[in-house]
């Protein structure tokens, strides 16, 4: 490096002499200090720099001179040096790293008055490049680049010596020649012995510009975000706070300093945030965005918080940084928003609960619940007495006479005061000048604040008001239950207590609820007064009185369909027929409402008609699947029906079934222990059921499917279960399950027939459809004990009449009965002459003493007998009408492959049965 200053060779000699003692003396600084010298030499007011440095010279003490008084420090006790082992970290010796100082490296130079370099710091090295033993003893003027720079920095110098320091700029070059840009301090030091140095700090230009920059940054945020920002301590005191959050606080910068949360804010708000405080300084996990209540209460709001920890470049926890942005409005428009999603949550729940319900009990109670506690403490849902019972609404206005029942009430708490305010289907009564009437007549809503108006609600001196303000309430709404125009009763919702008081976006929110229970409430009210009427219809329609037919014991049970649903088509009846023989009915028709009621009524007149003709029961539903299109419920809709009938006979003990697409009927027959199986009114002894396998046949009105009639031999005492699906099917559940627990229950003993009517009916699942049931439960006899019998078979001969003719006499005589005697031989007579006329097989001939005398003539052939009206001239022609006259009935029915002709005569003291 070449020297840019004057001087000659001895110059330079003296200069590095100049500059061994200097560097002896520095050395000698670092060892501990020695008692302080007298102060060095004066002249003329400068200090004059020794030459050379004695080696027992004590070691002169380093200070940085004031420019007024630097002769006088040179005496001043050593201060403690910063960084010095009470400085280091953790106390072990070793200096901290990624410190400050670590980023913005500082080199120190120590230079002579001279310029020239005494000491030379591995930090100079590094950012310049020079290594120590080339700079030390040479002018600092030859690492400038040009003579303007050497001038400033010589300049530079002679400031030092007159002020104490300097600052400024300048350039050096590096060991490759490159300049470097530096930001220099000069300070003037000052041995022991009052020679004078030159400290000289310099650091890179750019470094100390981005740190700068980075402050200034820093400042610019801190003071002007409009966010609060405030810096804690690792104690959790505040080191710096800026002034929004110091306005937000409400507290000045300088009085948050030193002091942590709990002493700044109020109690109640300091404990959470300084809970959060502790936890991030705790974990470093960072808490952003929580949302508070405004710790201020003169500026009730919310605010958003956020906190960090703070670490230095070495991992030191420094403390806590924070961020507080008021959230007021941003949470109020949030809160705004989720209440109205919460009140249209409610409006939907509500509609999902009663959308499916037709019981205005049930939606008024649901109406009353939905509200409670999400909008109001207590509700009370009071309805016109027309509503709950299915009635036409009023066509005057409402009066105090107007019938009012609370028929839903829901309440938060428990106790007699709830009991009495609101006891569900209490009748409500009011003054016509009080809140309820006048809502009632105007349909118009009210809200009601403060004990004053809420004295008004009902009529003075009410308990249920009294009630009410026991309880506290203090804020009311009363809003109308309206259903196309009219309103048919009112929601009353109140709240009680420190809750705040309705305001009117309450009451639009209650109105806009009660327009929709009004809705749904109507609908139920329509649904009732037509199930109402289909259920009279249904009613009207099915058997009102059952006959218990010789040998036959009777039980039914009809339960119509759920609230859910309407009345069904199912039917049932008992029909009598001629021989003591009974006809059994069970039958459904499809589909519900007033339509298939009547449909119903009109084929269980049909199928009676029919029954009266003794067809079999497969010819039977043939007839009546032809009548279908005139059973049909309109022109457009064709009957589709399902049926099975019975018939049974106690004499043979024989049961004929028929069925078309019907549930199959139960067969029970008694045990071989049951004994002796008891009659009318006795216990059912259980026994061994079977479901009987029969044809299934096609519904009434679907056709192309033959209906077959099977015959069974009855034991006696046996149970025969008629039933329609709504019995035994369910939603999730196999038909063939339901009648397996229906012939499980009647396998059971039993107190009496009717006591298994209710047995089999406690059966039904709760998850069964919604349909209508019909049960028809027949013990099964063999005729009543001792009831006179004959008959006997005659060949088909013309001597057949006269036979027949004396075997009737003679019994009749036996049995006491001779009255009936001529009567019963002249028609016996015209019945077998008939049958032998035409048949070429044996004639039966039967008579049975019962409630009448029955007498039956049998045949092979199958053609029934036509009564004809024969002329004056004729000689025959006349039997089936003198059968006819003189019978108390008569008929004819197929049986086998032929039919029976068969009537009846009133006993002695009984003939006004024949009127």
């Amino acid at each position: 490096m070449s020297s840019t200053g004057n001087g000659g060779g001895e110059e330079r000699r003296a200069g590095s002499a100049g500059s061994a003692a200097a560097r002896a003396r520095l050395r000698r600084a670092a060892r501990p200090a020695a008692p302080q010298p007298p102060a060095g030499r004066r002249r003329g007011g400068t200090v004059e720099a020794p030459d050379t440095v004695r080696p027992d010279h004590p070691a002169p003490t380093l200070a940085v001179a004031d420019p007024g008084t630097r002769s006088g420090l040179r005496g001043r006790p050593a201060r403690p040096f910063p960084g010095g082992p009470a400085d280091v970290q953790g106390g072990q010796g070793t200096p901290a790293e990624g410190s400050l100082l670590d980023m913005l490296k500082v080199a120190i130079a120590i230079l002579d008055t001279a310029g020239r370099v005494v000491l030379w710091s591995p930090a100079a090295e590094e950012l310049l490049g020079w290594p120590n033993e080339l700079l030390v003893g040479r002018r600092i003027d030859e690492l400038i680049p040009d003579r303007e720079q050497v001038t400033r920095i010589r300049a530079a110098i002679q400031d030092t010596l007159r002020q104490g320091r300097w600052a400024g700029h300048t350039e050096l070059r590096d060991r490759d020649g490159l300049p470097v840009a530096v930001d220099a301090r000069i300070s003037l030091l000052v041995d022991g012995d009052g020679t004078p140095f030159l400290q000289v700090n310099m650091a890179e230009a750019a470094a100390v510009r981005a740190v700068e920059r980075d402050l200034a940054v820093r400042d610019a945020l801190f003071e002007q975000s409009p966010l609060g920002i405030a810096i804690l301590d690792t104690d959790l005191r505040y080191t710096a706070v800026n002034r929004t959050l110091a306005e937000m606080n409400g507290v000045a910068p300088d009085d948050h300093v030193g002091r942590t949360t709990g002493e700044t804010l109020p109690e109640r708000a300091a404990d959470e945030i300084t809970a959060i405080q502790r936890q991030v300084l705790a974990t470093g996990e960072p808490v952003i965005d929580v949302t508070l209540a405004s710790p201020v209460t003169t500026r009730a709001g919310y605010r958003s918080i956020s906190y960090s920890r703070m670490t230095d470049r070495s991992g030191r926890v420094l403390g806590i940084s924070g961020t507080v942005m008021d959230v007021t409005e941003r949470y109020r428009a949030v809160a705004k928003v989720e209440h109205a999603r919460r009140r249209l949550s409610l409006l939907n729940e509500f509609g999902s609960r009663v959308g499916d319900l037709l019981d205005a009990s049930r939606i008024a109670q649901e109406l009353a619940g939905s509200v409670v506690p999400r909008l109001t403490d207590h509700s009370a849902v009071v309805l016109l007495q027309a509503v709950a019972h299915g009635d036409d609404l009023p066509r005057h206005g409402h009066d105090r006479r107007t019938s009012l029942l609370q028929l839903g009430t829901a309440s938060v708490q428990d106790g007699p005061e709830v009991d009495v305010m609101l006891r569900r289907g209490a009748r409500i009564t009011f003054a016509e000048d009080s809140v309820c009437g006048r809502v009632l007549r105007t349909g118009v809503p009210e809200l009601l604040s403060g004990a004053e108006q809420l004295e008004d609600v009902t009529y003075p001196g009410d308990p249920k008001m009294q009630a009410a303000r026991d309880l506290g309430v203090h804020s009311m709404l009363v809003v109308p239950l309206r259903a196309r125009g009219i309103v048919i009763g009112l929601l009353l919702v109140s709240r009680a207590g420190y809750r705040e008081g309705f305001d009117r976006d309450d009451l639009a929110f209650t109105v806009e609820l009660a327009d929709r229970a009004g809705s749904s409430l109507d609908n139920a009210r329509l649904y009732a007064r037509e199930r109402t009427a289909a259920l009279t219809l249904q009613r009207t329609l099915l058997p009102q009185q059952v006959p218990q037919p010789t040998g036959v014991e009777v039980a039914y049970r009809y339960v119509p369909g759920s609230s859910g649903t309407e009345v069904g088509g199912d039917w049932f009846d008992v029909i009598p027929l001629p021989g003591d023989r009974t006809a059994l009915v069970v039958g459904d028709v499809m589909g519900h409402g007033l339509r298939a009621a009547a449909t119903m009524g009109r084929l269980r007149t049909a199928v009676r008609v029919l029954a009266a003709l003794d067809l079999p029961p497969d010819v039977l539903l043939r007839h009546v699947h032809e009548l279908a299109d005139d059973l049909a419920q309109g022109p457009d809709e064709a009957l589709l029906a399902t049926c099975v009938y019975a018939v049974f006979d106690p004499a043979t003990a024989r049961l004929t079934v028929a069925k078309a697409g019907h549930i199959p009927p139960v067969l029970v027959v008694p045990g071989g222990d049951a004994g002796e199986p008891t009659r009318t009114g006795g216990p059912l002894p259980g026994g061994a059921g079977r479901i009987l396998d029969l044809p299934s046949g096609a519904p009434l009105g679907v056709g192309g499917v033959p209906f077959e009639s099977v015959e069974l031999k009855i034991p006696e005492g046996s149970l025969l279960a008629l039933c329609t699906d709504g019995l035994v099917e369910s939603r999730d559940k196999d038909l063939d399950v339901g009648l397996g627990r229906l012939v499980t229950v009647l396998q059971e003993p039993h107190a009496s027939i009717q006591a298994a009517c209710e047995a089999v009916l406690d059966t039904m699942e709760q998850g069964r459809e919604p349909d209508d049931v019909a049960l028809l439960l027949a013990r099964l006899g063999h005729g009543q004990a001792g009831t006179p019998t004959a008959g006997w078979t005659l060949p088909a001969e013309p001597t057949a009449v006269s036979r027949a003719r004396r075997l009737v006499r003679a019994t009749l005589v036996e049995w006491g009965v001779e009255e009936l005697t001529d009567t019963a031989e002249l028609l016996v007579s015209e019945l077998v002459t008939n049958a032998v006329r035409y048949a070429s097989a044996p004639i039966g001939v039967r008579l049975t003493l019962g409630e009448t005398l029955l007498v039956e003539i049998s045949d092979p052939l199958p053609d029934p007998p036509r009564e004809r009206h024969a002329a004056e001239a004729d000689e025959g022609g006349r039997g089936l009408e003198l059968v006819h006259r003189l019978a108390l009935r008569w008929g004819a029915r197929a049986e086998g492959i032929g039919k029976v002709v068969w009537f009846e005569q009133a006993l002695p003291g009984n003939e006004s049965d024949g009127s």
